[in-house]
């Protein structure tokens, strides 16, 4: 898709968050590539450093012309707080967007003292572990800001359900590069795919335990499981118990999915709470027919029996009714596909997410929106 060619005097816009690539670090960093082709601002990525942060995917960022800094994480916060105002104080932005937690409190914290004009909280889940102490500096903080955003309409209410100012708190819900899940020609297999980190956030447990509930019933779909994680181990394990290993396909960093989720019939969202679920706005727009736990994050983004199915958190009996439906109605699965794809490229496109916070960004700017010196 051809681009405008960029103003050669735009405002300098810093995302800053975690170096860990998460899915927070994914939506900065497609936020920031989608603005170096075009917009009104210059785009410049700070990374906060892990013990892993993956320096051939920096390297790789910078090979798209893209400007990437990295501050490291020492002597807890105070540190990563000074580094970055240093670099703040250099690179001069008029405005910072501080992703997830708890990089939203170190890079408002770090703007206040560089004078950065702008500055705009990024709330990525809905269920972080704040402490009384972390809670005091968010409301603090939130009355230097711009603007408080939540990625998903559930996460917005979470904000609010902290005391955060209604007036300031938006939600932005994120976006995907559409064009990557085009629909080929070709039949779907009566297959499962659930890609997710295995982590404590989701429920890969649930599932296994649904599908040996399916095994019992005669139904044996083949279930595509993609990510790593943790927990990784304790789910083959729980496979190997079941007598599912037959079944169940551990893929690990599956580097096309695109494919993958056009390749199969259902996609199935097993979690205990959300955001706004990236992997699953990608089944959507990949035309699977969905099934999802019904937690914040996923509610707004699945509507039950018009998009997608969702069931109870945690419950296995009702997980394998719901996949035991679309196995048995492809009918009623192509039509869930078809109404979510036809959602996803509605509302979730990166045109549409970058749109909005240039809008946002463009409106702070021109009402002054400064914060005052701490």
């Amino acid at each position: 898709m051809p681009h405008d060619t960029p103003p050669a005097d735009r405002r300098k816009v810093v995302h800053f968050v975690t170096g860990g690539f998460s899915g927070a670090t994914q939506v900065a960093i497609e936020l920031c590539l989608a603005a170096l082709r075009s917009g009104p601002f210059e785009p410049v990525l700070v990374l906060r450093t892990k013990r892993h942060t993956p320096m051939n995917r920096v390297e790789a960022l910078r090979a798209q012309g893209l400007a990437v800094h990295l501050v490291s994480s020492r002597w807890w916060h105070a540190m990563t707080v000074s580094s970055l105002d240093r670099l703040l104080r250099t690179l001069r932005p008029v405005a910072l967007l501080a992703h997830g937690f708890p990089e939203h409190l170190i890079g408002r914290a770090a703007g206040v003292r560089a004078g950065v004009p702008v500055l705009v909280q990024v709330e990525h889940n809905s269920r972080e572990r704040y402490s009384p102490l972390s809670l005091w500096q968010t409301r603090r903080l939130a009355a230097k800001s711009a603007a408080l955003v939540g990625v998903s309409e559930g996460v917005r209410q979470s904000l609010l359900a902290q005391g955060l100012p209604a007036e300031k708190t938006v939600a932005i819900p994120n976006g995907i590069d559409l064009a990557r899940f085009a629909a080929p020609a070709g039949g779907r297999e009566a297959g499962l795919v659930m890609s997710a980190r295995f982590a404590r956030q989701k429920d890969h447990a649930t599932l296994i335990a649904a599908i040996a509930q399916l095994a019992a019933q005669g139904l044996r779909p083949r279930l595509h499981l993609a990510g790593t994680g943790p927990l990784m181990a304790r789910i083959r394990a729980q496979v190997a118990r079941a007598k599912l290993d037959d079944q169940v396909r551990f893929l690990g960093h599956h580097s096309d999915m695109p494919a993958l989720l056009h390749s199969q019939r259902i996609y199935v969202l097993a979690t205990h709470f959300e955001g706004m679920p990236l992997a699953l706005v990608e089944a959507m727009a990949a035309g699977c027919a969905c099934i999802a736990s019904d937690v914040i994050g996923v509610r707004g983004v699945i509507e039950h029996e018009r998009t997608g199915l969702l069931v109870p958190e945690g419950d296995e009996h009702a997980l394998a009714e719901a996949i035991a439906r679309l196995l048995r109605d492809p009918a009623l699965a192509g039509r869930l596909g078809t109404a979510a794809r036809a959602r996803a490229l509605a509302e979730h496109g990166q045109q549409r997410m970058r749109e909005r916070y240039d809008a946002l960004l463009s409106a702070a700017i021109a009402a002054n929106c400064k914060p005052t010196s701490a």
